[in-house]
């Protein structure tokens, strides 16, 4: 189990476990002391964010009981909330609008032909699809806590085709269960869905660091190699934190850059500052390290280096 930092990636807590364990074991205690630690770091709010699983409604009271600590689980749809959501007035539904996932600073580019969808059409595949989708809400008191939270339900309109003949239509339903009064509807399903890039994070600790191999024999030691191994991709968020940004016309680029690398993957991060071909030369009571080879990185290792000098 990994608890991480949703703005830069670090890993917060690691929780190795037994492969027979559900995916919400333990996590309480490991919330707790995620939470601990970014109040000692000064943190002004904090959110927290899990799937269905993590939803554990016993801990929620303590969780909204502290200063600025928020929370937005995803919640089963149960019978009595479908039912819920599907007896609430047709005023309440709101169209919900997603935002672009990126923008374009050019031209627009043709898009090619959707090859896959002709496919699915010519060979009389049944495929769902995705018509629109209305955002509501309602209080809801969950029975292990002693105080209503604010349930925000999306209804999502599907049709089922099959070729080009539509078979029905059928109506699903997502929950998300927050403490947050401030945020409206669409911002807590939009807030809600960004935890969806700790899946990003987990291919990197697994195939960049290698920290969720078990290469060791016993369950505490393959916890301490990935205790170890997730440092390094913590260390790599630490030095991309490290940038400075000077005040003036370069402010802008080197904020990109910043961001940049800390979002760069571990292996090209190695490649570009770590594995720097390099001579080292000893002359007049002076070390010096002639660098062999050149990268677009080195500018930004150059700017690091004399940041650390200071």
């Amino acid at each position: 189990m990994v608890i991480s930092l949703a703005e830069t990636g670090e890993v917060l807590r690691v929780l190795n476990r037994s492969g027979n364990r559900p995916s919400h074991d333990q996590a309480s205690g490991q919330v707790d002391q995620a939470i601990w630690l970014c109040l000692q770091a000064r943190f002004r709010r904090i959110v927290v964010r899990g799937d269905t699983d993590f939803s554990q409604t016993q801990h929620l009271d303590r969780w909204h009981a502290l200063p600025g600590v928020y929370f937005v689980f995803g919640y089963d749809a149960r019978p009595n909330l479908t039912a819920r959501a599907e007896g609430l007035p047709a005023t309440v539904w709101k169209p919900l609008a997603r935002p672009p996932r990126y923008e374009v600073k050019t031209q627009p580019r043709q898009r090619p032909e959707a090859v896959k969808d002709r496919i699915v059409r010519e060979r009389g595949f049944e495929v769902l699809r995705l018509i629109s989708e209305e955002v509501a809400e309602f209080d809801y008191q969950p029975s292990a806590c002693a105080r209503a939270y604010r349930m925000v339900v999306v209804r999502k309109h599907i049709s089922r085709q099959k070729g080009e003949r539509v078979l029905s239509g059928e109506v699903r339903y997502l929950f998300y269960l927050t403490n947050n009064r401030v945020w409206s509807a669409p911002e807590v399903v939009f807030e809600a869905n960004d935890r969806c890039n700790q899946e990003n994070l987990l291919a990197q600790l697994h195939g960049g660091v290698r920290a969720l191999r078990a290469p060791v024999n016993t369950l505490e030691s393959n916890g301490a190699w990935m205790v170890m191994t997730a440092l390094a991709w913590n260390l790599k968020a630490w030095w991309a934190l490290m940038l400075p940004e000077s005040p003036g016309r370069w402010q802008g680029q080197h904020r990109e850059e910043k961001r940049r690398v800390l979002r760069q993957e571990f292996k090209s991060f190695v490649n570009t500052f770590v594995t720097i071909p390099c001579e080292v030369v000893r002359t007049g009571r002076r070390l010096v390290l002639r660098v062999l080879g050149w990268n677009p990185g080195l500018m930004t290792f150059f700017r690091l280096v004399s940041r650390l000098r200071e």
